[in-house]
């Protein structure tokens, strides 16, 4: 038995992710634990600061504690279904009614009151609009990415696998969830304009009922240092002539063999190019290992041995200098919504060239602040990434440009504003519309 949480008089927000492993210190590159994960846990942090008590609710599996505490105000919450073992993210929805019960069994028993739930991903959005009805809280979902478009470019991307997709991914439930979730939550939040335009026309959701928040990064550990700390970083990483950098984790859509194919053209025109590939979690399951084994292979075929270096796991405390080491990072994913690594990179004011499947090309210029290509495309990302590599002043541009656009856009702080104005300003609304003076968005409770 959990013991009593001792109240507040903070008001008290419920961020809920319900598959990875969510932890004060997040095992990054472990089974569905990335970008999501460090986006709710920053925002949480950052909506503390803000004046708020934060609680980050997930499943509790592999003997984890009940209770992992962030800081002073933010902590996690980790409620059990399924049993003991970890259940990956596209077919955890069958579990999730009982990590619903029982989530809302905790909450009566501390006396756990909310002004609002902010649910992320469609797993958590299910579990999050069945508390959010039952105890009477408006229900915020962000949905990440959204299963509609996954579908349809991975049916392009691989048409032979195409018949085996919904058993792998689980495509049909997904996209069935995500249209009801969508229409009763009271807003969704896109990451992307893209994102933005398929909920409203493709999931026919109706358009006041979505806005657009972009993501976020912490501008305390992300942030360009000068030429000579670099050199010394460089030297310290063993990192040698032109590197061209990718960081995240070991998975298809993220689309590490097309820059290996992409690196094939950069190689024949930069001598002293080097592809560095910092990919894969500190353990890899089968799926991953294939994927790597599969790089290789590919590097291999192009006779590139000793032009790609598989750099394997990045620790959270070494992810800003591996960025500020680079001379070119790349985003080469096959779909991305929004890129989390490529602001990162441009925050440390490393030049940056990402997808043009993904949503954060367009809240940049083109050859101001980063470049893009069609990551399907060698040639085209090939010659976008040598062209930083031959043009000096280009690189420079985009070095200062790329940092300045982090920090003006997508900063944790900024976010968590636009995240809290969105929800006093729907307070306001159903306040004159409704006559709901009462409405948990506004009285504390």
């Amino acid at each position: 038995m959990s013991e009593q949480i001792p109240e507040s008089s903070l008001p008290r927000i419920g961020m809920v992710s319900t598959h990875g492993y969510v932890a004060a210190e997040p095992p990054l590159g472990a089974a569905d634990t990335g970008g999501q994960v460090v986006y709710v846990i920053e925002l949480s942090k950052k909506l503390a600061q803000l004046g708020f008590e934060v609680d980050i609710w997930t499943r509790r599996f592999d003997d984890q504690p009940e209770i992992d505490i962030i800081n002073e105000r933010v902590r996690v919450i980790r409620v059990p279904c399924g049993g003991k073992k970890f259940i990956g993210k596209e077919y955890l929805i069958k579990d999730l009614a009982e990590w619903s019960e029982n989530a809302l069994r905790f909450i009566n028993k501390h006396g756990l009151k909310y002004q609002f739930f902010n649910s992320h991903y469609w797993d958590a959005g299910y579990a999050t609009q069945r508390l959010s009805e039952a105890l009477d809280v408006p229900h915020v979902h962000t949905p990440h990415s959204l299963g509609l478009w996954k579908k349809q470019l991975m049916e392009k991307d691989f048409p032979d696998d195409a018949v085996n997709f919904d058993k792998k991914y689980n495509f049909a439930q997904r996209i069935t969830e995500e249209t009801l979730l969508y229409r009763r939550c009271e807003q969704v939040i896109a990451t992307t304009p893209d994102q933005l335009d398929m909920i409203v026309k493709d999931y026919g959701v109706e358009e006041k009922n979505v806005s657009m928040i972009p993501p976020g990064y912490d501008d305390n550990r992300f942030f360009p240092v000068s030429a000579s700390s670099r050199t010394a970083i460089r030297q310290r990483l063993g990192f040698e002539g032109k590197v061209v950098l990718a960081i995240g984790r070991l998975a298809r859509n993220k689309g590490y063999d097309l820059l290996v194919d992409a690196f094939s053209v950069v190689a024949a025109r930069i001598p002293d190019a080097v592809l560095y590939l910092a990919v894969g979690g500190t353990e890899l399951n089968a799926n991953e290992q294939k994927i790597l084994d599969e790089l290789k292979e590919l590097v291999a075929k192009y006779h590139l041995g000793d032009r790609v270096k598989f750099g394997g796991f990045v620790s959270e405390a070494e992810l800003a200098d591996y960025y500020r080491a680079g001379d070119v990072f790349v985003l080469s994913s096959r779909y991305e919504p929004f890129g989390m690594t490529a602001i990162e990179a441009m925050a440390c004011g490393t030049p940056t060239v990402i997808t043009t499947h993904g949503g954060l090309f367009r809240a940049v210029t083109f050859g101001r602040h980063a470049l893009y290509a069609d990551t399907f495309d060698k040639e085209d990302l090939g010659i976008m990434i040598a062209k930083v590599m031959k043009h000096p002043k280009l690189a420079n541009r985009l070095s200062r440009m790329g940092a300045h656009k982090a920090r003006s856009l997508f900063t944790w702080t900024g976010i968590a504003q636009q995240l809290i104005s969105l929800i006093e300003e729907r307070a306001t609304a159903l306040a004159f519309t409704d006559n709901e003076w009462d409405e948990p968005w506004n009285d504390g409770d």
